[in-house]
Parts: C-alpha cells; sequence; structure tokens
C-alpha cells in the first residue's frame, strides 16, 4: 500500500460519507433537533432545580444551558457514532464495505478511514449547534471553538470506533434498535452529561461509580474543558485508551477467518 492508494481510498470513502450525509438532509435535522430540545426546552424546566455550582473548569456561576452544551456536543456524536454502525450492518452485506473488505487494502486502514469519514461528518454537526447555541446565551470563549476541535474530534473517533464494533456483533438490522437502547441511553443519561458527578453522588452513592467509569463521561468532561481553554489530561488519556480498545475490537470482529464476512 503505497501514500497514493491510501490517499485514493480515504478520499472515495470520506466522499461517499458526505455525499450520503448531504443526500440525507433528515439525518442533520434530526441530530440538531435532540440536543436542542434538551437545551432549549428540557434545561429551562431544569435550571431552578439542578442550580450549578462553581465547578472546573468554570471560574463563576454558570447557567444550566451552559453546563449541558458540552454534553450535548458529545451527544451528536454519540448518535453519529451509532447510526455510523447501522450503516455498516447494511454496507457490510450488500453495500460498499463488502466491497472494500475484498480490497488488497490493510483492512484496519479500511476501518479508520470509516471511522474518520465518521468523525469528520459529525464535527459538522456539533458545530452547527454550538452555533445556534449562542442563540440561549451559550457563550464559551472565542478560542474555545478552536481548542475544542482535537478534543471532540478524539471523542467522534471514540464513539465511531465503539459503533464499529458493535457493528461486528449485529447480525440483522432489526437487532439493531435494541441494541442501540442498551448502548446510547446508559452511556449518555450514567455520565456527566445533564449533571455534575457531585450532584450523582449525594443522590446514590454506587450509580456515582459508575458515572465515574463510563467512558462517556471522561469523553465529555474533555470536551467540557477544553471548550474554556483547559486540558483535563486524566479524561484525554482515558478517552484515548477506550479509543484505541475498541478500534482493536472492531478490527478483531471484522476479521473475514473469524466472522465468516
Amino acid at each position: 500500500m503505497n501514500l497514493s492508494a491510501s490517499w485514493y481510498c480515504f478520499k472515495g470513502i470520506l466522499s461517499r460519507e458526505f455525499l450520503r450525509f448531504v443526500q440525507q438532509r433528515s439525518r442533520f435535522l434530526s441530530a440538531l433537533i435532540r440536543p436542542l430540545l434538551w437545551l432549549i426546552v428540557f434545561a429551562a424546566g431544569f435550571r431552578a432545580a439542578l442550580g450549578i455550582a462553581i465547578i472546573e473548569p468554570y471560574d463563576t456561576y454558570i447557567t444550566y444551558e451552559t453546563y449541558i452544551a458540552p454534553g450535548l456536543c458529545c451527544m451528536i456524536l454519540l448518535f453519529n457514532g451509532m447510526q455510523s454502525s447501522l450503516s455498516m450492518v447494511y454496507d457490510r452485506e450488500m453495500g460498499s464495505m463488502r466491497v472494500l473488505l475484498m480490497s488488497p487494502l490493510p483492512r484496519p486502514y479500511l476501518l479508520l478511514c470509516k471511522m474518520v469519514s465518521t468523525a469528520l461528518i459529525s464535527l459538522t454537526q456539533v458545530y452547527a449547534f454550538l452555533v445556534i447555541a449562542l442563540l440561549v446565551s451559550v457563550e464559551p470563549p472565542l478560542l474555545g471553538y478552536l481548542t475544542v476541535l482535537p478534543a471532540l474530534l478524539l471523542v467522534a473517533l471514540l464513539l465511531s470506533s465503539l459503533g464499529l464494533f458493535l457493528s461486528t456483533r449485529i447480525r440483522q438490522l432489526e437487532n439493531f434498535a435494541g441494541v442501540m437502547n442498551f448502548v446510547i441511553f446508559p452511556m449518555f443519561f450514567l455520565s456527566s452529561a445533564l449533571y455534575p458527578l457531585w450532584k450523582m453522588q449525594e443522590s446514590s452513592e454506587w450509580l456515582y461509580w459508575i458515572c465515574a467509569v463510563n467512558p462517556f463521561t471522561h469523553a465529555v468532561e474533555l470536551v467540557r474543558y477544553a471548550l474554556y481553554l483547559k486540558l483535563n489530561s486524566n479524561a484525554m488519556f482515558i478517552t484515548a485508551g477506550c479509543t484505541l480498545f475498541f478500534a482493536a475490537l472492531a478490527v478483531t470482529g471484522f476479521n473475514p477467518q473469524k466472522s465468516g464476512k
């Protein structure tokens, strides 16, 4: 595999994912409606009940909308990562990925191209959400829109690799919805996306520890800190480690000698 072949492969996969994204306008709208409902509708009701104290990385009291915005960014990445696994189930059986996996290019590289392409598409939706969030006074530092980019990319790769791994275990499209309900909602709600962990600890110690070991919690905190010009090194290492772990599982799962695909 030479450099030109590698670039041609990546460009082809990225172009296909982008064309699919452009043609599915409802996908873009649905990715924005979910977090906007939380930001505008639910946050209005929870604001008084959950009031947020001064916590890292914030230097002063913040509104509830400001607190949940990073978690909602990760929600977009989570749903897109899981949606990519749905398309992979279809593509693996009768779509383009079936053809790609038969090519002489290394299987890990093909899956990496798929992960990166999904991640880049997801970033466009996240930044669209952040622009709309300005309308409800979610105003991170201007430089934060740049410093959060590497964090968003790493989180997107984590969730894309998780989605690819799940697609190796889903044999039929009919089983997708059930599996996703056991992945998306626990990951999202048992995290710091909607409430600080100290709030959860006040309510239940065992739920707090579940949230603390949830990789999605560390992904949210990585984005939260990066958006406000700070680095959470612990969250970064955990997120990177989980990304490598799920990527390795995905590559193993797409081994034709093992899975018969």
